[in-house]
Parts: C-alpha cells; structure tokens; sequence
C-alpha cells in the first residue's frame, strides 16, 4: 500500500478496502472474498491495520491476517493448531505448534462452509 493511504486518522475497515482496490486482480477479489466469508462467520469481528499494512481480524483475541504476496493469499490463523480442521484447508505453517495457514493461489476455489467453520471455531476458542 502507498504511503500515503496509511494515515493516523483512516480506520483499519478503510485502510482495508483501499489495499483491495489497490490489488486490482485476483489477489483482491481473493482478500475481498475471505473478508466477505470473516464478517458471516462472526459478525461481530472488529478489523485491525497492523504490522505496515496487514489486515488482521479480532474476535475476543486474534483470529487471523490476511497476507498478500505476488503469488498467494495467506490467511494465517492465530491459534490454528488448537483448530479441527476436517476438510484440510490448511496448507501452510504446518509445522509450528501455535499457528497454521492456508495459502489461497490465483485459481484455488474456497471451500466456503468449511472456511466459515474454522472462522467460528477461532472464534469460539477465543471465547473460552
């Protein structure tokens, strides 16, 4: 993101919407989308901007960021390990004991619902 489009005074929910317009191809659509899939799966989620322009999701503790590359999407999730994840969509930071991630490449479906349950299952967790 360009300098300066990371003022003081943007809230994080803008800084996000302007970094997706920034990526004008899939990579935006893709962030978007999991955005779209975040806010279903808990509602009540508050939007941070941290780490130089990271999008990160809060719901009573970290619940994951939304990384961009020039090849990948990664939503990287906070306490990952801790999650079930019967469907198998994380494929990456496998080999951490607290996080785990799914990168999300240019032509990759989202298996929404499974995606939606390991947002509320983070967020369950964070609960308790």
């Amino acid at each position: 993101m360009k300098k300066s489009a990371t003022t003081n005074d943007e809230s994080p929910s803008r800084l996000i919407d302007a970094r997706i317009k920034e990526l004008d191809d899939w990579r935006g659509k893709t962030l978007s989308r999991v955005r779209a899939l975040i806010k279903q799966a808990a509602p009540e989620v508050v939007e941070e901007w941290k780490w130089r322009g990271v999008p990160v999701w809060y719901h009573d503790g970290m619940i994951c960021t939304g990384e961009t590359y020039k090849s990948v999407v990664k939503v990287t999730f906070a306490k990952g390990a801790s999650l079930k994840d019967p469907s198998g969509l994380f494929n990456s930071s496998l080999e951490g004991n607290t996080r785990r991630a799914i990168d999300f490449h240019e032509d990759d479906d989202i298996d929404e619902d499974a995606f939606k349950a390991l947002i509320h299952a983070a967020a369950v967790l964070n609960a308790s």
